[in-house]
């Protein structure tokens, strides 16, 4: 063979073994094991814990060690970085805060105590409620002031029935006073005298609030009494106008009744003669004749039987006259037989059970009277 054919072959030897190095599975020892990478990752975590609790712990450390700036320092005289300024409701001395009476420490800050507002609050409500109860007696007449002065105040807030609901250590009954003080001040009117007293005062419209019903009650109506007046005069006139009208009506209902009446007993009478050819009188006295039909409450209404003879003069089939009867005048009826159209059988019997139903409510002591004769 010759030696350009030797090197040929061993060319394509070379490049065959480099072709197959590369399309070869790669060995096992070129990658790490599971286990190895689980505690590869143990680590990383355990190291970042590490340098976060580290870092969080160095700052709350750097944070709790530095010192509240002096309340009587200015801030911008010192660095920054050297202390926390004091906050507010509070006092810092030596890098210690002390907050103000009503407030608490809470951390870092000074927060607003609950319970001694809620208290300030109970108290101006009571001196509220004496000031205004106070202005509201004197407007109702009775004892009472207008203006109260500070000093009557401060001696209510200092009771012990105000005190017993309040803890006096550590200042808080002053504290918890002077808060009071400020809330009625916004609440109540004040004015102050020359020596700078002051004095309290409800407003109006809180004062009408604090009167009696009664004394409300009684105001309201001498304020409207002109109108209430005005008011019940109108009333009483229309009530006797309305009365007055029932009456009319009711009197003109019992005259028409008690006509009819007079027209059955005339006709009756007249028929009654006419057919007995007694010779007896057709006339009937007029005075009996109310007397026999009135009840004994109705005597006394002279307008009853004015209205039925007004009635009777009105109808001519009854002749009006005067008779002597045993030498006395008397005004007698007759009717006209005549000129009668008969009896109405079913007016007469409506118009007898009326007078039954009137006699039946008469008074058991008033007897019955016997029937007077329409005639001498």
């Amino acid at each position: 063979m010759s030696t350009a054919a030797k090197k040929r072959s061993k060319s394509r030897g070379r490049n065959r073994s480099s072709m197959d190095w590369v399309f070869s599975e790669p060995p096992s020892s070129l990658f790490p094991s599971r286990e190895e990478l689980v505690k590869l990752l143990f680590v990383v975590v355990i190291a970042s814990s590490v340098a976060v609790a580290f870092r969080f712990t160095d700052g709350v450390l750097k944070r709790r060690h530095k010192p509240f700036c002096d309340s009587s320092e200015s801030f911008l005289d010192l660095e920054p970085d050297s202390c926390e300024p004091c906050p507010d409701n509070g006092h810092c001395s030596n890098g210690e805060l002390k907050c103000f009476h009503g407030y608490k420490k809470h951390g870092r800050r000074c927060l607003e105590d609950g319970s001694i507002n809620q208290t300030a609050k109970e108290l101006a409500e009571g001196l509220e409620h004496h000031v205004c109860d106070s202005y509201a007696q004197f407007l109702c007449g009775k004892a009472g002031q207008t203006w109260v002065p500070e000093a009557d105040i401060l001696n209510i807030l200092n009771e012990n029935k105000l005190k017993k609901r309040i803890d006096l250590k550590d200042g808080t009954f002053e504290f918890a006073k002077s808060k009071a003080m400020e809330n009625i001040e916004r609440s109540l009117e004040t004015r102050s005298d020359i020596f700078g007293n002051k004095d309290f005062k409800c407003p109006d419209m809180s004062a009408e609030l604090h009167k009696p019903l009664l004394c409300r009650t009684r105001q309201w109506m001498y304020k409207h009494l002109l109108h209430m007046l005005a008011v019940s005069a109108l009333l009483i006139g229309l009530m006797k106008v309305l009365w007055r009208i029932k009456e009319r009506r009711s009197l003109l209902t019992r005259a028409e009744e008690l006509y009819e009446q007079v027209c059955e007993i005339l006709e009756d009478n007249a028929t009654m003669v006419k057919n007995s050819k007694s010779g007896d009188e057709k006339w009937v006295v007029a005075s009996w004749l109310r007397d026999h039909l009135l009840l004994p409450r109705e005597r006394k209404n002279a307008k009853l039987w004015k209205k039925v003879e007004e009635l009777i003069l009105e109808d001519s089939r009854i002749s009006q006259y005067p008779k002597l009867i045993k030498g006395e005048s008397k005004i007698v009826l007759e009717w006209q037989v005549e000129g009668s159209l008969g009896p109405k059988v079913g007016r007469k019997e409506a118009l007898m059970n009326t007078e039954v139903d009137r006699h039946a409510s008469t008074s058991s002591s008033h007897k019955q009277r016997p029937n007077i004769p329409y005639q001498l």
